[in-house]
């Protein structure tokens, strides 16, 4: 699944399949403006920023369970999430520094480092990174990814894949090859 957040005419926070089919809302009420995302794999929750609103929630991944994690002006100067462990890991731009808010209290937050223009943060563990399994994906005999000519995008599952073709090309009607 791929989630994303936006704030154009209607703000939300949405997931789709790989291939962008089965596009679901899964926050589309008191969200304004939210500008980071961040997905706890093993518990298969969704945390966003929404710096309009001056609050940091979460929500299961079909949208249930819904939690304000803290609230407050602090917010309105966050960017990038991250979740590791018990803790939600942002960036203050105004103070150029990392912090650590507990995500299940909210109240403990710390200053961890200071860094110069920092937008993003990302953690990187080993128990959160997917064993690679087999997937419709693959290269097939002739090197081409899923047998596509040209993009290959996972779609409901592992195991389907959609062709996709560079600009300027059209999907040809065996819906592998791109002329």
């Amino acid at each position: 699944k791929l989630f994303f957040t936006d704030y154009g005419n209607a703000a939300k926070v949405e997931r789709c399949d790989m291939d962008g089919m089965n596009r679901t809302w899964i926050v589309d009420s008191k969200i304004e403006q939210p500008t980071a995302l961040a997905l706890d794999l093993i518990n298969k929750y969704v945390y966003w920023l929404d710096i309009y609103l001056e609050s940091v929630e979460v929500v299961d991944y079909q949208g249930r369970r819904r939690q304000t994690i803290t609230k407050g002006r602090q917010i309105r100067h966050l960017c990038g999430l991250a979740v590791f462990e018990n803790y939600l890991y942002t960036v203050n731009s105004d103070s150029l520094s990392i912090l650590r808010i507990h995500r299940y209290n909210g109240s403990d937050v710390q200053a961890l480092a200071r860094l110069e223009n920092a937008k993003e943060i990302r953690v990187f563990q080993k128990r959160t990174q997917a064993a690679v399994r087999s997937h419709a994906c693959e290269s097939d005999p002739s090197g081409m990814p899923g047998g596509c000519s040209h993009i290959c995008l996972l779609s409901s599952s592992h195991k389907a894949r959609t062709c996709r073709c560079r600009t300027g090309f059209i999907l040809g009607t065996d819906s592998r090859s791109c002329k």
